[in-house]
C-alpha cells in the first residue's frame, strides 16, 4: 500500500510576475513588515520566515528589513489565535505555514478554527520527511526501529518539532502501520516546540529517534551526529545517495511537507494582492530558488486562486489520513 502524506498534484501558477507588478497593488505599500514563525528558532517555520525576510529585502520588494517574531505554543495555535483574534486587519503581517498548519485545522486542534479564518498566500517549496537517530544508536535500519516498536510501541521514544497529531507525528505512525503495528496510537511520540528542540531531545538521549524534515536534520547529518534511517521520498536524494528510502526498505510511505505563508483574513484586498504578487516574484527568482536547493527543498508553487484550491485539497487529504490512522473518528 502506498501512503502519501501530502497532495503533490496541485496546479502551479502559470506565469511569472515582474518586480514592478509586485511593487504596487492599488497604491498599497507595506510598512513595518513582520513574519511570525509559530515555533522557536531552528525549525521549519523559522526557516520560512527568515528566508522570506531576507529575499524580500534583497530583491528590493520591501524597503526595510522585516521583523521575524518567534511565537511558540500549541503547535502553531498560539500564533493562529493571535493573528485571527488580535491582528485580523493587519496589512503588514505574514505567518509561516506548512502541512502541520492544515493538519491541526483538519483535526480540530486549533479550537474553533477553520481554513477560512486566514488568507492563504502561497506555497513555495516542499521537502521530504525523514526518520533519524543519533550516530551511536543501536538502530541501524528503519526495520530495526520498526521491529522494536512492534515488540513494544512504548519502548521507543520518537521526537518531533510539533504537537500530537501533526505531520511529524503522522510520519512514524504511517510507517508503523505499514510495518504491521496493530494500534499505532500506542506509539511513543514526544512533542517539542520546534525542530531545534526536537533535535536536542535526540542528541541528549531523551528519545531514540526523530521525525522531521530532512532539511532540519541536514546539518547534523553533515557533522556526523545524526544518521538518517530513511527518507520518505520516491527515490534517494541526489546529494545524499547513501541515505535509503523507506520504500526500498519495504515500507511504501511518501511524506512531503509544503512550506508557505498566510496572512490575516481581514487585511485589505490591496494588501492581499500586493503580498501575493511579492511572494510569487520572490519565489520565482533565481536567488530564492538557489536558497531552496541549498536547503534540499524542492520548488512547489501555488499562488492566488490555486493556493485556495490546494489548501482545500490538502485539508481533505489530511482528514482522510487522520481517520485512517485513528487520530480522527
Amino acid at each position: 500500500m502506498l501512503v502519501r502524506l501530502f497532495r503533490v498534484g496541485a496546479i502551479a501558477a502559470a506565469s511569472a510576475l515582474a518586480l514592478s507588478s509586485a511593487a504596487s497593488a492599488q497604491g498599497f505599500k507595506p510598512e513595518n513588515t513582520e513574519c511570525i514563525a509559530p515555533s522557536n528558532p531552528g525549525g521549519g517555520w523559522d526557516f520560512i520566515c527568515r528566508t522570506t525576510a531576507k529575499y524580500l529585502f534583497d530583491l528590493g520588494l520591501i524597503d526595510g528589513t522585516m521583523q521575524v517574531t518567534n511565537m511558540t505554543g500549541g503547535g502553531g495555535g498560539v500564533a493562529f489565535a493571535h493573528v485571527t483574534q488580535e491582528r485580523n486587519e493587519d496589512n503588514n503581517l505574514i505567518v509561516a505555514a506548512s502541512v502541520s498548519t492544515t493538519a491541526r485545522i483538519a483535526q480540530g486542534i486549533f479550537p474553533g478554527a477553520s481554513a477560512a479564518d486566514v488568507h492563504w498566500l502561497a506555497t513555495f517549496g516542499a521537502e521530504y520527511g525523514a526518520i533519524g537517530v543519533a550516530k551511536d544508536s543501536k538502530f541501524q535500519t528503519l526495520n530495526d526501529l520498526m521491529d522494536a516498536i512492534k515488540a513494544d510501541p512504548r519502548s521507543v521514544g520518537i521526537s518531533g518539532g510539533s504537537s500530537v497529531g501533526s505531520y511529524d507525528h503522522m510520519k512514524p505512525m504511517l510507517l508503523a502501520k505499514e510495518a504491521g503495528v496493530e494500534d499505532v496510537r500506542q506509539l511513543k511520540y514526544v512533542a517539542y516546540s520546534g525542530g531545534g528542540e526536537a533535535m536536542t531531545g535526540l542528541l541528549s538521549g531523551a528519545v531514540d529517534a526523530i521525525s522531521g524534515d530532512f532539511s532540519e536534520m541536514r546539518g547534523f547529518v553533515d557533522s556526523g551526529d545524526v544518521r538518517i534511517l530513511a527518507i520518505l521520498a520516491p527515490e534517494r536524494l541526489k546529494a545524499y545517495p547513501d541515505i535509503p528510502t523507506a520504500r526500498e526498505q519495504g515500507l511504501d510511505v511518501l511524506g512531503a511537507n509544503w512550506r508557505g505563508l498566510y496572512m490575516p483574513a481581514g487585511a485589505s484586498d490591496e494588501a492581499k494582492e500586493w503580498w501575493s504578487n511579492a511572494i510569487q516574484t520572490m519565489a520565482e527568482s533565481e536567488e530564492f530558488q538557489a536558497a531552496l536547493e541549498a536547503a534540499t527543498i524542492e520548488s512547489f508553487n501555488n499562488f492566488g486562486e490555486d493556493m485556495q484550491v490546494f489548501i482545500d485539497g490538502d485539508i481533505a487529504d489530511v482528514t482522510a489520513l487522520s481517520k485512517e490512522i485513528g487520530i480522527l473518528k
